[in-house]
């Protein structure tokens, strides 16, 4: 092989692999729920498997998060709706707590809209990591890319929407988890951030 030949190699290799961007960074305020009853083990499971295992997929995405703590609870009002407190504009809030409060249905972990407030709410009781691809990812994974890929707009979703939605969710963090493959998800984080912004 002549000089040229490598040369000419080199960059067609490098035509091929872009140059990798900046980390596309991303507020979090991670707040702890002061009325839960987490035990010790919940909250070590969490802080040593769960949620470094989310970073670190995010990270291999090209996303980073820009994390804060604070302090909060979710409190129930005289109708028995949820009320959270010390949530933060412009992030992410992502609750952590013991139990999902019944009225969001969710077991593990649910994302929404709260009072214009952008929501993650973690239940550790039932929280879990990588387990099973397409079928049982990251709990903190799967809830975040609910607002990453922007499930949270689509208002009133149709029974197979939401099955379709949930589907979709795990198989971008199969991608994510396995591959390092979050090229979409960043391009989709990037309009997100946008209105988490506005």
């Amino acid at each position: 092989m002549t000089r040229r030949d490598f040369l000419w190699m080199a960059a067609v290799a490098k035509a091929g692999h872009p140059e990798p961007q900046a980390p596309l960074t991303i507020p979090l305020c991670r707040v702890m729920d002061s009325r839960a009853k987490c035990t010790p083990e919940q909250l070590q499971r969490f802080s040593s498997k769960i949620w470094p295992e989310a970073i670190r997929d995010f990270q291999r995405g090209g996303i980073r998060f820009q994390i804060t703590e604070g302090k909060g609870e979710i409190k129930r009002s005289p109708s028995s709706r949820p009320i959270f407190t010390g949530l933060e504009r412009g992030a992410i809030n992502l609750v952590v707590t013991d139990q999902i409060p019944m009225d969001y249905g969710g077991v593990a972990g649910v994302t929404t809209l709260y009072e214009g407030y952008h929501l993650c709410v973690i239940a550790l009781a039932n929280a879990h990591g990588h387990q099973v691809p397409y079928f049982s990812v990251n709990t903190c994974v799967h809830e975040l890319l609910h607002l990453l890929l922007q499930d949270i707009y689509l208002t009133r979703p149709k029974w197979y929407q939401t099955g379709e939605r949930e589907f979709r969710i795990d198989w971008y963090a199969t991608r994510l988890w396995l591959f390092g493959d979050g090229a979409a998800i960043r391009k989709s984080a990037e309009a997100y951030l946008g209105r988490l912004r506005a």
